[in-house]
């Protein structure tokens, strides 16, 4: 699958609840009980089946403060933004880390599957750094 980078720097195709990675009921249950294992949110099994930010359908997380921001900027994602990181993104960026604490216990599986999707941090930094841009709280 192609690689999809949603507007806070998460990478879509690598989620476990992506719609195009969803095969069975099994899957959404996983995905679910991955989900509350690790970043501690709980959607019922057919709840899932996100089609990413860039979708004009409703995304997996309504409530999500960074998909309207840069909407309304006109910008792909925040790595694009002159105010990065702002707050709104540093709630969905890298949160792991303080929920988690060290992050090599966590099982190369699990980490592939319900971390590494939403590490978005060095994807974003990535992005400036190669169009030129620089923040000052980097």
């Amino acid at each position: 699958m192609k690689e999809i980078l949603a507007r806070c720097g998460y990478r879509c195709d690598l989620c476990p609840g992506y719609s195009g990675n969803i095969e069975s009921a099994e899957d959404r249950q996983w995905c679910s009980d991955g989900w509350f294992r690790y970043i501690g949110i709980r959607y019922a099994p057919d709840e899932i089946g996100c089609h990413g930010c860039l979708d004009e359908e409703e995304p997996a997380d309504p409530d999500c403060p960074v998909r309207p921001c840069v909407k309304e900027k006109g910008l792909d994602n925040c790595a694009y933004c002159e105010e990065f990181p702002c707050e709104k993104l540093k709630t969905r960026m890298n949160f792991f880390e303080d929920r988690l604490g060290d992050l090599t216990k966590v099982p190369k599986e699990d980490y592939t599957m319900f971390i590494e999707p939403y590490v978005s941090k060095n994807r974003l930094l990535k992005i400036r750094t190669a169009a030129g841009l620089h923040s000052t709280d980097e």
